[in-house]
């Protein structure tokens, strides 16, 4: 597993803009080109398991819904497990729950209980970090668990949304960042 030359400028060429979508003012940033492309597709797929591997991760934790897809293929790819971190009512059994702002609006996450133990170290990964809203959400559930947030490993982050600065100490990778 090696990582392309230059994965930032793939990801770009096939990243795609959706004005207005899921809100008016909202710009949603579209992977699904990039998902679709064979090379650009293992491009980042190689790239978060080496962010995988770099932190020491037993496990990957994916956000829903695209963080799902990046978290497994990465996972595969390095031979470690999958936990998914979910929207409410998805997950059967007894679940922690997170809540958060997003820019648009207030969400939540839950995670079953049992799905990590005590001392582990996980790598969050999503498809895009914006205000840093799930990405807290997401370290705060990985922590309630015994866990340890090893870090958080996104294909993209929206620099000019502050989100980094909002995650606090955590580590975090970006495959490409605007």
């Amino acid at each position: 597993m090696t990582l392309a030359p230059d994965v930032a400028t793939m990801v770009r060429a096939r990243l795609r803009d959706i004005p207005d979508f899921p809100r008016p003012g909202i710009v949603f940033k579209d992977i699904s080109p990039v998902l679709a492309d064979p090379a650009s597709f293992r491009a980042v797929v190689d790239g978060l398991a080496l962010q995988a591997l770099a932190s020491g991760a037993d496990i990957l934790a994916g956000i829903e819904a695209r963080g799902f897809l990046l978290a497994a293929a990465a996972a595969y790819a390095t031979g470690r497990g999958v936990v998914p971190l979910r929207k409410p009512g998805k997950l059967p059994g007894e679940t922690l729950d997170q809540s958060y702002s997003l820019e648009y609006g207030q969400s939540s996450l839950h995670v079953q209980v049992d799905a990590l133990q005590a001392g582990t170290k996980v790598l969050i990964v999503d498809d895009v970090l914006a205000t840093g809203g799930t990405a807290v959400a997401a370290r705060t559930l990985v922590t309630r668990t015994g866990a340890h947030a090893a870090g958080l490993a996104v294909l993209l982050e929206l620099e000019f949304l502050g989100g980094r600065r909002r995650v606090g100490d955590m580590p975090v990778t970006a495959l490409l960042t605007e």
